[in-house]
């Protein structure tokens, strides 16, 4: 017996770097210093661009959206989930992107599939001004079925202490800031999963008229990242506070960043919830505020800051792109640090 014939194929793997070689070289930045294959990654950070820095760094997956993908056999649009997702963890803090390094391990290695995926990562990376500084690809034959795999996120950025966003200026009377969505983002596929493929007994190609698309085409949009239209922003010490909504909704990531002494109320009639969500609370017949600490109901960031701030706020993020940007709350006196609706 050989290492090929346990299901382990090398040759896999050197074709699949092969590919993937230039699409991580895509995305150097002026502070790459190694090449793809090596065995760290190394980076430097450019002198005098920060006068006191602090690294943030975050990982994260995807969670079973990738189920979604595999029905699909569509991969490159989870390489932009993400990188998005993991760029929008550090952006919260008033951090910018650095590098990032991917993990992809599957039960048999598809140089195909793993140069899709790795394409996706590519690409948002490029996009969010990221180097992709490495990864690892494992073949795992006997731990993942046939046709599937998991992939994780690893980023690394950068912010002057001076301008890190803590949450801690927060105060009662300041408002909340809701930024949308590009649809259920990272979150709340196992609940959309078993309301859409097992209680309906849909496909992905399943054509639904109130969404106007395919289920595989509503499931998979990609996670949006917020970086271009908030980075132009952290001067100034207006945003007191940023939070992504991602897994437990708004309930449970607004208070993460909400100082003791303060809660939220948040008014759900102040924005339109995509059709996506809606429809799903209906099909599945989902509780209201199971729905709110699911998914994140079209706000996918939050930014609280003073009530004189908020409307030149949303009139910046509409010219940079964030359109539909809206007053959806208030900061309370409260605690420990909650969330309330009316």
């Amino acid at each position: 017996m050989d290492y090929k014939a346990s299901g382990v194929d090398i040759d896999a793997g050197n074709e699949t770097v092969r590919r993937i070689r230039g699409l991580a070289r895509s995305t150097f930045t002026g502070g790459v210093l190694s090449e793809i294959g090596s065995f760290g990654g190394l980076f430097k950070l450019e002198p005098g661009r920060y006068k006191e820095p602090v690294l943030v760094a975050s990982a994260d997956g995807v969670g079973t959206k990738l189920k979604v993908a595999f029905l699909a056999q569509r991969h490159d649009s989870i390489g932009r989930d993400l990188v998005n997702h993991c760029v929008n963890d550090i952006l919260v803090q008033g951090a910018e992107p650095l590098f990032f390094l991917d993990y992809l391990a599957t039960g048999r290695l598809s140089p195909a599939v793993a140069e899709s995926i790795v394409g996706g990562i590519a690409a948002a990376c490029r996009e969010n001004g990221c180097a992709l500084l490495g990864g690892e690809t494992a073949e795992m034959p006997g731990f993942y079925g046939d046709g599937e795999y998991d992939v994780a996120g690893f980023i690394v950025g950068a912010v002057d202490r001076s301008r890190l966003i803590t949450g801690r200026t927060i105060a009662v009377g300041d408002v909340l800031v809701g930024v949308p969505s590009s649809g259920l983002h990272t979150n709340g596929y196992s609940l959309a999963r078993r309301v859409i493929f097992e209680h309906l007994r849909l496909t992905v190609d399943s054509h639904v008229p109130e969404l106007s698309r395919t289920v595989g085409e509503a499931l998979l949009e990609p996670h949006r990242s917020y970086l271009p239209i908030v980075q132009p922003l952290l001067d100034g010490g207006r945003i007191k506070g940023m939070a992504h909504i991602t897994g437990g909704g708004i309930t449970d990531n607004l208070p993460r960043v909400l100082p003791h002494g303060t809660a939220a109320i948040v008014d759900r009639s102040s924005w339109e919830v995509p059709p996506i969500f809606t429809w799903l609370q209906r099909r599945g017949n989902i509780p209201a505020d199971d729905m709110m600490r699911t998914f994140n109901m079209g706000i996918g960031l939050i930014i609280v800051t003073s009530t004189h701030d908020a409307e030149p706020l949303i009139d910046e993020l509409a010219a940079r792109g964030g359109r539909d940007a809206r007053v959806i709350g208030d900061v309370v006196p409260g605690e420990p640090p909650s969330v309330s609706y009316v």
